[in-house]
């Protein structure tokens, strides 16, 4: 699944179109539109974000309306949140690091 998401998130365009969902359903007509896509290259996309589970789609009348899927960003979230500890020990590190030279530079100022 994240193999997946990463994939279809890493073509700038793709990632545009998240980005434009984010603010609400839209018809490819105005994803088109709105980053200037022609409608087949936008096609492309949204079938590959729709394939990576990002984004569905609900046909209304005549036109494709898509929008987000929630659960497939909430699952992204998740695993990226389950590296936060390791990041946490680094800054918590780097903070003590940043101290001792505080504290280093203080100490040779006042010796001065």
């Amino acid at each position: 699944m994240k193999a997946k998401t990463f994939s279809a998130l890493a073509e700038p365009n793709r990632l545009d179109i998240v980005e434009l969902l984010r603010d609400g359903p839209l018809s490819v007509g105005e994803i088109t539109e709105r980053l200037g896509l022609g409608q087949p290259q936008a096609s492309k996309h949204l079938r590959v974000l729709s394939d990576s589970g990002l984004v569905e789609v609900h046909p209304v009348a005549n036109k494709r309306i898509y929008k987000l899927r929630p659960q497939s960003l909430e699952e992204l979230d998740s695993w990226i949140e389950s590296f936060s500890h390791i990041w946490n020990e680094r800054f918590d590190r780097l903070q003590e690091y940043l101290r001792d030279l505080q504290q280093n530079d203080k100490d040779r100022g006042g010796e001065e």
